[in-house]
């Protein structure tokens, strides 16, 4: 298991224990390119989150750009890593 995927684990694990709904879109040609890790939606909100294996691993231009447009329209827009999944469980209880 790569130190990206234990992350997505995690996220997973903590998105499960709120009965948020979820899913990892799978690119393989027909998608967009930058989409976040995971998508989701919680009590009405749209979620999208890119998970990194460390602070140090950064986002994409284009990913930034796709996390910044769901910002834009509404939604909620996160980068998570191994040491920041706080930020999403604050995020989810402020909902």
């Amino acid at each position: 298991m790569t130190p990206e995927s234990k992350v997505k684990r995690k996220v997973y694990d903590i998105l499960k224990k709120y009965n948020v709904y979820y899913f990892s879109p799978i690119m393989n040609g027909y998608g967009k390119s930058g989409v976040p890790d995971i998508i989701a939606c919680y009590k009405g909100v749209f979620i999208g989150v890119e998970c990194k294996a460390t602070e140090k691993n950064k986002p994409t231009d284009l990913q930034l750009r796709n996390l910044n447009d769901i910002k834009m329209k509404g939604g909620k827009a996160l980068v998570i890593h191994k040491d920041n999944l706080e930020e999403l469980i604050t995020m989810l209880d402020s909902l």
